[in-house]
């Protein structure tokens, strides 16, 4: 499996427009950082999860040339508004795009992407999706790769993460059950959202993603969805334990 950060970047992004932030000054390319999507490839399974603004930008850096499926966590813009530019991926494979996501987030997409899901009359330069509802306790595929949805807390919101193999992937995580934890445990690479240092009301911050690290024991940890006002890549990065790393744009690991 190849697992490739497209964005670490929270719902602003980094720079942030307009912020004279020491961070968003920054000139290491670490400190500059998209919003949060991966790029999975499992054999010659290729999948995303997440599609945010920053989508189409993302697939030209990266070189991603096939999409099998977009799986999103939830709803939010940062989350979801780079799903139109699925459109070379369509035209290219000449099929529907598999998406999966929870019922509500399929309603949120349905309503503010309505031209792509028409089923008359639809505009001919509009991609095509084929729906998938994810439910908790219910594993799925796609191709034959296996995915295990995790049910984590975004404030009040419940969120999806994913488990595909020895990979966990949890973004935009407040809180999280005991029982969705069994399913986190003994898996060799895990990323979860650390905010700041300062706490938030709806994210991990920076000790509590450490915290949730330390129970669930994984081989190696990677920070995402980071804030400008975590600080500096390079800094945070040396006070963090030796198995936890700040992920960064365009990092690529193999599991």
């Amino acid at each position: 499996m190849q697992v490739y950060f497209l964005g670490t970047g929270t719902s602003q992004g980094i720079p942030v427009i307009g912020s004279n932030h020491p961070v968003c000054k920054s000139e290491d390319i670490k400190d500059k950082r998209l919003r949060v999507s991966v790029w999975i490839r499992v054999d010659e399974t290729s999948f995303v999860i997440d599609c945010g603004p920053d989508f189409r930008q993302q697939m030209l850096t990266s070189g991603c040339v096939q999409l099998d499926a977009v799986l999103f966590t939830h709803e939010h813009a940062d989350h979801t508004m780079g799903l139109d530019d699925i459109r070379p991926f369509f035209f290219r494979q000449k099929k529907d795009i598999p998406i999966f996501a929870h019922q509500r987030v399929l309603d949120n997409l349905i309503k503010r992407f309505d031209y792509i899901f028409e089923t008359e009359n639809k505009y001919p330069g509009a991609p095509g999706v084929e729906i998938f509802e994810v439910k908790n306790d219910q594993d799925f595929l796609v191709n034959d790769v296996k995915i295990t949805p995790i049910k984590v807390n975004h404030g009040n919101l419940p969120v999806f993460g994913y488990r595909i193999q020895d990979f966990v992937y949890l973004t935009d995580v407040k809180t999280i059950d005991d029982a969705e934890i069994e399913k986190i445990k003994g898996v060799k690479v895990l990323v979860v959202n650390a905010l700041r240092e300062e706490p938030h009301h709806s994210h991990f911050n920076l000790q509590e993603a450490l915290d949730f690290i330390h129970l669930v024991q994984p081989e190696k940890a990677y920070l995402t969805h980071i804030s400008h006002l975590m600080g500096f890549h390079e800094e945070v990065q040396k006070k963090l334990p030796s198995n936890v790393f700040l992920a960064y744009d365009n990092l690529k690991i193999t599991i």
